[in-house]
Order: structure tokens, then sequence, then C-alpha cells
């Protein structure tokens, strides 16, 4: 098995959102370990502070602290997505690597779309990562304004998927 760098960091995603506090997995001669540590929260994210990736295939441990976890990445139109701060809009990101889905099978309609009114903890969409299904639920109520990713992408950790309006 190889593993390489998108792997490693789809792992460390699904680990830092869930109560897991340490995973091993070994195929052959090579083995990762996932060790989560203290907790820091992050725009209403809970995130470990800090994850140790060790190898058995004589790499040294490494430290990644949640400072370093990659940055949203800026959107095709080269940053110039709206600032929702600043128009009263709040946006729903996702909170891992994977690929965005807005329904629940290729047949099934969206869970929302453009003008639909959303309730906290109301599903919007499936992130799979590393062939889970992931219900993401809304943090935020309002009306759903723009859908910033096509179905079938993939998405990264912090990215924006969706900009709500909560006085709609």
């Amino acid at each position: 098995m190889k593993i390489d760098l998108e792997q490693i960091r789809s792992l460390l995603s699904v680990v830092s959102q869930t109560d897991i506090t340490e995973l091993t997995i070994e195929s052959g001669d090579e083995k990762i370990t996932v060790k989560k540590a203290n907790s820091v929260t992050v725009a209403g994210h809970v995130l470990p502070a800090q994850l140790e990736v060790a190898t058995a295939a004589a790499v040294p441990v490494a430290t990644r602290t949640a400072a370093a976890l990659p940055e949203a990445p800026k959107s095709a139109n080269n940053g110039a997505v709206e600032e929702p701060e600043k128009n009263g809009l709040l946006s729903i990101t996702s909170p891992m690597v994977g690929t965005f889905y807005r329904a629940p099978a290729p047949t099934s309609p969206s869970f929302v779309d453009l003008g639909d009114h959303v309730n906290v903890g109301q599903t919007v969409c499936i992130i799979e990562a590393m062939k889970l299904m992931n219900d993401l639920p809304s943090e935020v109520a309002g009306k759903i304004v723009k859908i910033l990713v096509e179905n079938g992408t993939t998405v990264e950790f912090g990215q924006p998927l969706f900009l709500v309006d909560p006085k709609g």
C-alpha cells in the first residue's frame, strides 16, 4: 500500500471531526498512526490542537498543529467570492476534505436548493471522505442565497459551500 499526501490529509480531517483519539492503519510493512491531543475550537469546529502521524517505514514522527492545517482554497474567480461578513451572509463550510454531493442519491432531489430556508441541524449536503458518506448539518438558519460548489466536485477543509442569509 502506498499512501499519498492526499490520503493522509483526508485521514487527518476525518479523525479531527470525530471523538477518536488514536487510529492505526496497517497494510503489509506500512503502518500509519494518528493520535489526537488537546482540542481547540476554531469557528465553531473542534480541531485537534496537535496530530501526530507516524509511519513504520522509518519516517520520523511529524507533528501538525491546527494552525498548520490547509487553508480554505480560493474560488475559481481568484478570491472574488463575496465577503459574507460584509453583506450579512453566513457561510456553511466543509468540515473535511472529500467529494460534495447535493443529494443522497443521483436520482434523488437535492437536500436544499437556491432560495430554500434551512434550519440549524438540517442536512444540506453529503461529503464523501474515504468511502464514508457524511451528512453535513447546517450550523445556521436562513435562506440559501448561493451554492458555491458544483455537485460531485472535491472540496477542501474550511471551503465555503453555501451562503445563507440569516434574515431570509
